[in-house]
């Protein structure tokens, strides 16, 4: 085998090179990771003079890891792994063995997948990451959808297979804490993350060269035992235990090392449910619902004490008035504009506070009735105009992603 996690006294110079070039290669990807922002100013450099980008780019990314300054960075980080592999084999080329160096990378490798894991695991069980589709989605034609926009929505909508996904996550990433279990954490990471990066590439969510790398780490420590997973899976032969080489062979070392995971792996799980749950707590609509909570359809439209026809060309009157959280609101106007307003509901004087993100502040200039739990009527002043609506609260149940349950028995198939 090229590399091995097995004590071998004379590594061959393909093994010399292949730890050199990876050894090198991950410790900076994982370190410009954290740090690439340091380098702003010659990566820039980098990015225009030598790889010709043109056009101005942001160092953050606003949230995308597959931003141009990525881009550069792994360019920069290709780079500097080669440099540093020529120089490393030129400067020790009759280094015999690279056991001990082997030994802590692959202990670097698999906490970084193990904190990778469990963060993704735990926003995926407590619906962080996708969260089930809001107001603004389901009245959001299906063409109208970016194609992340669309998997975050397929995700978001069923909480069962979101918790299986990081379920299964979390479970690799737990098996990786042990040697012993390495090999099987190294191979659901695998299949996993291979589910992961095949959406991100043929979605366009941009996380993919994370998740990319991600499946190259645990591709690195499975490839440790790829002989036995061959001889058992495909072979159909026995295999022998692996020894596995530890530079410490003291037995209170081991001991000590045995009882730190066993204490921090409880402390993890607790500390992800207990933060995830929290998460889930502040983000979900369930506990910021206001008073008016509901997705409004507009009947009546009366501005400036004329009656505004439904026409589609109108891109001022609006056609629903969708209340999801607390202090929020957002007008879909007949042109289906969006425009997301402040809302602050007085609900013992049945007044509002109604103001767009680009007006001024307006103290309670809406009051309001319900004459029926269905039915809405807002009146009062926005900016100079004066407003009277009256809106209709439409049943959530007559969205299918919102009542159509599971079901054993499909007579037929249920697909709309």
């Amino acid at each position: 085998m090229l590399l091995s996690q097995s004590y071998r006294e004379v590594w061959s110079l393909r093994s010399k090179l292949v730890f050199r070039f990876i050894f090198s290669y991950f410790l900076l990807y994982i370190l410009l990771m954290f740090t690439s922002s340091l380098f702003e100013t010659p990566f820039k450099w980098i990015g225009k003079s030598l790889l010709g980008f043109s056009y101005n780019f942001d160092v953050s990314g606003y949230g995308s890891g597959d931003n141009t300054y990525a881009y550069i960075t792994l360019f920069v980080n290709f780079v500097l792994a080669v440099i540093i592999t020529f120089l490393w084999s030129v400067l020790k080329p009759n280094r015999k063995e690279y056991n001990k160096a082997f030994y802590w990378f692959l202990v670097v490798l698999r906490v970084f997948i193990i904190l990778a894991m469990l963060l993704y695991g735990f926003v995926k069980v407590f619906q962080i990451q996708f969260q089930p589709p809001s107001f603004v989605k389901l009245l959001q034609p299906l063409g109208e959808f970016s194609p992340m926009g669309l998997a975050w929505t397929y995700m978001g909508y069923s909480k069962g297979f979101g918790m299986f996904a990081g379920v299964m996550e979390i479970l690799g990433g737990v098996l990786l804490i042990w040697r012993r279990t390495s090999t099987l954490g190294a191979f659901i990471v695998i299949g996993v993350m291979t589910q992961v990066a095949m959406m991100n590439l043929m979605f366009d969510i941009p996380v993919k060269l994370f998740s990319i790398h991600l499946i190259l780490m645990a591709s690195i420590i499975f490839m440790t035992d790829i002989k036995r997973f061959l001889a058992v899976f495909i072979k159909n032969k026995s295999t022998e235990a692996y020894d596995f080489y530890h530079p410490e062979t003291s037995k209170s070392y081991h001991k000590t090392i045995s009882i730190i995971k066993k204490i921090t792996l409880p402390i993890l799980l607790i500390a992800g449910c207990a933060l995830g749950y929290l998460g889930q707590l502040n983000i979900s609509d369930q506990n910021h619902r206001p008073a008016l909570y509901g997705i409004w359809e507009t009947k009546t439209f009366i501005k400036n004490n004329d009656t505004i026809p439904p026409l589609t060309t109108d891109s001022h009157r609006w056609r629903y008035l969708l209340i999801e959280r607390k202090g929020k609101a957002v007008v879909k106007t007949m042109t289906d504009k969006l425009v997301r307003h402040t809302f602050e509901t007085d609900t013992t004087e049945n007044k509002i506070s109604i103001y767009s993100q680009y007006s001024i502040k307006d103290s309670l200039n809406f009051e309001f009735d319900l004459p029926k739990p269905n039915l809405l009527k807002l009146w009062g002043k926005i900016e100079s105009d004066s407003i009277f609506v009256t809106l209709k609260k439409k049943d959530l149940n007559e969205f299918h992603l919102h009542s159509r349950g599971f079901n054993w028995i499909n007579e037929r198939p249920y697909n709309k």
